[in-house]
């Protein structure tokens, strides 16, 4: 688009215009084939792949961490917490003394507050809804679960910044894994790996509900029951029969008793495969709805 502009006249002024315009600018029409050049790429940008755009969005998630610090609060100050008020609290009436309470209790109150801070999943996609945020990136040409993945991966140094805060915990106050760090090692994977596949029910009470007060609301509705009755605290066998049914079937007792196996140095097999069973049945069932109530939002 070229511009011209008018000489004054002799008199200092232009002869097509007042004094107060003597530089105005004349604009012409562009030339079509100069601005084709500039709107049609003749080379277009390769689509990025899905595991790059998860990864994106997962860095995403941690960069909301760094800029906004008071999200780790549930991954630190509430893991130690929850340690020592059980150890100290129960420890004695249950066990004899904390020191022997530990080693039982640390791998379930780790299954505990791990899978309770997964809600937060659910927290961070309805306020991301609620801010307009996915309205964009729904148009951007990516692989659609890429967002939702990235929540997770993101979520996923959360879970093991929780479980390296509570094992440091624990090990200062008694806890002594005969599973060595192999142990440990394998047990925290396999806990974070299961609270990756349980994320997605809270990913998908995110897109469900209105509020991010009615996903917290919901989730403390169904993990309460689900963590307390399994056997965190307590053998199953000292309970009614009617309430072992269902506790030796949750998924939380499962994962709890394989987790505390493993750090124990005993890798049950059959605990193992239960909690991973249970982890592809929550994908299965629970990725697909999400994904569903994602494209139709």
């Amino acid at each position: 688009m070229s511009v011209h502009t008018r000489e004054p006249g002799p008199g200092g002024a232009d002869p097509a215009a007042g004094p107060a315009n003597a530089q105005e600018p004349e604009f012409t029409a562009p030339q079509t084939d100069r601005l084709a050049a500039l709107l049609v790429s003749r080379r277009r940008p390769p689509r990025p792949s899905a595991l790059s755009t998860s990864l994106t969005f997962g860095w995403r998630a941690v960069l909301k961490i760094k800029h906004v610090p008071e999200q780790l609060f549930d991954v630190t100050a509430f893991p130690i917490m929850m340690v020592l008020m059980y150890t100290y609290l129960f420890g004695g009436a249950l066990a004899g003394s904390p020191q022997t309470y530990i080693q039982t209790l640390l791998p379930g109150i780790l299954v505990m507050s791990i899978v309770m801070i997964t809600m937060y999943t659910g927290v961070s996609v309805n306020t991301d809804i609620e801010k307009g945020v996915f309205d964009r990136f729904r148009t951007l040409p990516i692989w659609r679960p890429s967002t939702m993945v990235g929540y997770l991966l993101g979520d996923m140094l959360r879970y093991a910044v929780a479980s390296a805060v509570m094992l440091a915990v624990g090990l200062l106050i008694g806890f002594r894994p005969a599973g060595g760090v192999a142990g440990v090692l394998a047990g925290v994977a396999l806990l974070i790996a299961f609270s990756f596949a349980f994320s997605w029910v809270w990913t998908m009470f995110g897109l469900l509900l209105r509020s991010e007060k009615s996903v917290m609301g919901v989730s403390m509705m169904v993990l309460f029951p689900l963590t307390f009755l399994s056997n965190i605290f307590v053998d199953p066998k000292t309970m009614p029969g009617w309430l072992q049914a269902f506790v030796n079937n949750s998924p939380v007792t499962h994962l709890t008793s394989a987790v505390r196996g493993l750090m124990a140095g005993e890798w049950p097999a059959d605990e193992i495969a239960w909690s991973l069973g249970w982890a592809g049945l929550l994908v299965l069932v629970f990725g697909p709805v999400t994904m569903r109530l994602y494209n139709r939002k």
